[in-house]
């Protein structure tokens, strides 16, 4: 049965995700739980010099050396411990994604429309990271400062199970929670990766069932039958949709939370289901 080909977003990710994303994402398991298991206290590099060398494979060296700018340029920002220069500097690198003369010379670095948009989705998600690390840079004394060194700002912004999409989590949390030395099992951490893994093909089989069955994004993009439906058809389209929103983020965030718990992480909340929520503030959060 053909699939509802309306929603970009779930199309282009899970498109990704079979060809090179998910392998990435194994590659990063790997090394987090060998350096683990082996160097504890160099896991933040390790994970770090793997987020980098899986950005040059992906995006090229030319879509690294962008990220890896926009890294500089935020850190040398954040100097000034001013959080009005760093909200300027973080508005002023993503405008620079939407000028045209930019736009044109990117889109000549890849063979496809889908890696620029991929490079345009890594570098919006970046700037967040960015902004984190140089707000939080900026409100911190001399004394605690001394893990908010240019390392670990690269540490931060190049770990990779966050890396394209999110969810983002601050810098604060991200430092105190890596450098936290932990007593290491593999069979916890294995029987973990096992239950995460069955409870998200769970809900990618649940959000392929929606987006086969229901053509909820392609009914909506046709006027004819949105104007011939009764007011309760369409408060049902609506609820249809905002829950398959909820479940494509169980996946798309799901993923990227059992690999910060198998490094020994807090992930952030994922969503709430919205048939229990009476505002949207922290859906859009």
């Amino acid at each position: 049965m053909p699939q509802d080909p309306m929603d970009f977003e779930w199309s282009y990710w899970v498109e990704w995700g079979r060809e090179r994303i998910l392998w990435l994402l194994a590659g990063h398991l790997l090394v987090s739980q060998v350096s683990r298991l082996l160097v504890e206290k160099y896991k933040p590099w390790c994970l770090m010099v793997y987020g980098m060398t899986a950005c040059w494979l992906l995006l090229g060296i030319k879509g690294f050396a962008v990220i890896l700018l926009h890294a500089t340029i935020s850190f040398a920002v954040a100097q000034f411990q001013l959080s009005f220069l760093t909200w300027l500097c973080s508005l002023i690198l993503l405008s620079t994604l939407r000028i045209p003369a930019v736009e044109e010379a990117k889109r000549k670095w890849y063979d496809t429309e889908n890696e620029y948009y991929l490079l345009l989705f890594t570098v919006s998600v970046r700037c967040l990271f960015c902004t984190s690390f140089s707000l939080e840079y900026c409100w911190h004394g001399p004394a605690q400062k001394s893990y908010h060194s240019f390392l670990w700002m690269l540490a931060y912004v190049f770990y990779y199970p966050t890396f394209h999409n999110g969810p983002l989590m601050n810098f604060d949390e991200f430092s105190k929670q890596m450098r936290r030395q932990e007593a290491f099992s593999l069979k916890t951490n294995l029987s973990v990766l096992i239950v995460g893994i069955i409870r998200i093909f769970f809900w990618w089989c649940l959000a392929e069932l929606m987006i086969h069955l229901m053509y909820i994004h392609a009914l909506y993009s046709s006027p004819p039958p949105l104007e011939a439906a009764s007011y309760w058809a369409l408060g049902g389209l609506a609820l249809a949709q905002v829950l398959f929103f909820y479940v494509k983020y169980l996946v798309l965030y799901g993923v990227p939370a059992l690999l910060l718990q198998m490094d020994g992480l807090k992930p952030p909340a994922l969503p709430c289901c919205v048939s229990l929520m009476h505002s949207f503030t922290k859906m859009w959060r």
